[in-house]
């Protein structure tokens, strides 16, 4: 058994729009303007946490009290602020009819990932869902794709690939042993990631099963 693990944000959806508008809302509780958006792209990929220390300089608390406020928007609007990329659907149920696991390893909470899978139609589709959990214990990539092989302790981490749009993911992969490939329309870096160890990359998801097949007969 062999098991394809999607990012979301970036890799299954265009989620800048509700990251962005959400990150916007709750840097203004801390009476900091950013009217570009496109500037605070930075927000998509890794822990929200991590990003308002390393970005605007919060402690631990005011970054939490931030993160509380981001998920108040998010929650309510931002979450469906949203489009599905082309071909995820497609490129999905083929690589199910070619006999693969289907699993999710997202940085973003996991209610919220299966809420957005819901909403598309698409949830069915996927065998596990993992993602970060409210209280913090599992937040980065790394921690994730731990749980990921957690649940799935009979498929060695050989027979896995993540599907990534980010270094977030490559690093990830490559701290727990997993190959990965990264996506050239999400909001990371081609050249870095291919740099940092991503097998391939690919340009539409519906390239991705002959991709894969490619991937695990080296």
């Amino acid at each position: 058994m062999k098991a394809i693990l999607f990012d979301l944000d970036g890799t299954l959806i265009d989620s800048s729009e509700g990251i962005t508008k959400s990150a916007q809302y709750a840097l203004a509780h801390f009476g900091i303007d950013e009217p570009d958006l496109t500037k605070i792209y930075f927000f998509i990929g890794p822990p929200l946490i991590d990003t308002f220390m390393n970005h605007y300089g919060f402690s631990r608390e005011q970054a939490v009290e931030a993160v509380a406020v981001y998920r108040e928007r998010y929650h309510k609007v931002g979450i469906f602020e949203c489009s599905l990329y082309p071909g995820v659907k497609e490129c999905i149920e083929e690589l199910k009819r070619q006999g693969y696991m289907i699993g999710m390893a997202s940085s973003k909470p996991e209610e919220s990932c299966r809420r957005i899978l819901e909403h598309f139609g698409i949830l069915g589709l996927f065998d596990d869902v993992v993602g970060a959990t409210m209280d913090g214990r599992i937040d980065t990539k790394e921690e994730v794709l731990n749980e990921v092989m957690r649940r799935w302790s009979e498929i060695p981490k050989e027979e896995m690939c993540l599907i990534g749009d980010t270094m977030f993911d490559i690093d990830g992969a490559n701290m727990v042993g997993v190959p990965s490939i990264a996506v050239s329309f999400g909001f990371g870096n081609v050249d870095e990631m291919l740099k940092a160890g991503a097998k391939t990359v690919i340009d539409d998801l519906r390239e991705l099963p002959a991709k894969i097949k490619e991937i695990f007969q080296r």
